[in-house]
């Protein structure tokens, strides 16, 4: 199995996401998540706005797992790729690695787990076909009922 493209983001570590320390609050970290998801799904050709709209589906974050290797600090300049690690029915998991901009060495790697729902009811259903098309070069596996 060949290993999925990952999409990258570069970030600079503001003012508002460190501590007295100057070191990156742990809770800051869910913006940079944020920020890369958005921007791989505007790079699979689905940004929110169309894909919500399109396929009548929101996907919530029911899960969220974070580990932290490294200290990154005020002003530095971090790359977070993310990948899908895999797509079941009715939800996906998404990976993140962050690393200073340059350096192997890991900051952070964390997780998130979206499930698809029904936007009026939020009943869980399949994830949209053409969500798991387009981010086909970034997952590692796809699963089908």
């Amino acid at each position: 199995m060949s290993e999925p493209k990952k999409f990258t983001i570069e970030e600079r570590v503001r003012w508002g996401d460190v501590d007295a320390a100057r070191i990156i609050f742990y809770g800051a970290y869910i913006r940079f998540f944020e920020i890369a998801e958005t921007e791989l799904f505007r790079a699979a050709g689905m940004d929110y706005g169309v894909m919500f709209d399109k396929a009548d589906v929101w996907l919530p974050r029911v899960h969220l797992e974070c580990d932290f290797h490294n200290a990154a600090r005020l002003d530095d300049l971090l790359e977070v790729s993310v990948y899908v690690a895999r797509i079941g029915r009715s939800s996906m998991r998404l990976n993140f690695e962050v690393r200073r901009k340059g350096e192997e060495a890991l900051i952070a790697t964390a997780h998130f787990v979206l499930a698809a729902v029904k936007r009026d009811t939020f009943e869980t259903v399949p994830v949209p076909q053409e969500l798991r098309d387009r981010l086909a070069p970034y997952t590692v596996r796809q699963e089908t009922e």
